[in-house]
């Protein structure tokens, strides 16, 4: 009598080694919209008070807060009041390029909209860096 195949348990990132769920493991889309929503809002009260709303200014400064907290603290204010962090895929130092990468193509969508199966995005997989949670 033939067996049955059995379904594959595969979560995001399984292929990365990272565990299913709990510290470490990826962070979900709505922790991760939210957590852009935080990170554009502030952007946009910033560029409010000292720009009277300039869509450049709005951009810059979201692009110039994920570069700095990236650097400094391994995520952005969203990231990290929702209890996320960016961290390389090898482990290790996130560095100085990776922050600057990922903003630049974080900054243009279309990157950040292309997912693969760890659910993350090209403005992830191309310098390698992952979304985690704490």
């Amino acid at each position: 009598m033939p067996s049955t195949p059995t379904p594959s348990r595969d979560w995001p990132g399984k292929r990365l080694g990272l565990p299913e769920n709990g510290p470490r493991s990826i962070a979900r889309p709505g922790r991760r919209l939210i957590a852009l929503a935080l990170d554009w809002g502030i952007a946009i009260l910033i560029s409010v008070a000292f720009f009277s709303y300039e869509a450049w200014a709005t951009l810059a400064i979201f692009a110039v807060a994920q570069v700095v907290f990236l650097l400094t603290a391994n995520g952005s204010v969203g990231h990290l009041v929702l209890g996320m962090r960016v961290v390389p895929v090898a482990g290790g130092y996130l560095g100085l390029w990776r922050p600057f990468a990922r903003t630049i193509l974080l900054c243009l969508v279309i990157p950040a909209v292309i997912w693969d199966r760890d659910q993350r995005g090209m403005h992830d997989r191309w310098p390698a860096t992952v979304l985690v949670r704490r």
